[in-house]
């Protein structure tokens, strides 16, 4: 995933509205208005929401007659569970040969046998 489309996808995960919209999504498909309800905003502003996470790739809205319904997009989030990953395998890894680092430290400062600790 490029640097550009993770940027996006952050990017509209940071603001709560919209990472509530994906919680719920994450329930089913929903409609626009089914969206709105619990939001004390207009239905403009809804949209434009809806409009960040389409852009983003995390919702989608297939062409159609009205009422659509908003899809999560899950390979997006299979992409960004791919990147973290990356991420993470990459820090195991460096905390893995700090480990073994202590490691040889601890056995340098052991006493031998025979030896006054």
């Amino acid at each position: 995933m490029s640097a550009d489309t993770m940027s996006k996808v952050f990017a509209a995960l940071a603001d709560p509205t919209r990472l509530d919209m994906v919680d719920r999504l994450a329930g089913g498909d929903a409609t626009v208005n089914q969206i709105a309800e619990p939001y004390q905003m207009s239905l403009q502003a809804v949209y434009k929401h809806l409009r960040v996470l389409e852009d983003a790739g995390l919702v989608s809205r297939p062409p159609g007659p009205q009422p659509r319904v908003v899809r999560l997009e899950t390979e997006a989030f299979d992409r960004m569970d791919a990147w973290i990953e990356g991420y993470r395998r990459r820090a195991e890894e460096r905390y893995s040969r700090l480990d073994r680092v202590l490691a040889r430290i601890d056995e340098k400062d052991r006493p031998t046998r025979g030896e006054k600790s």
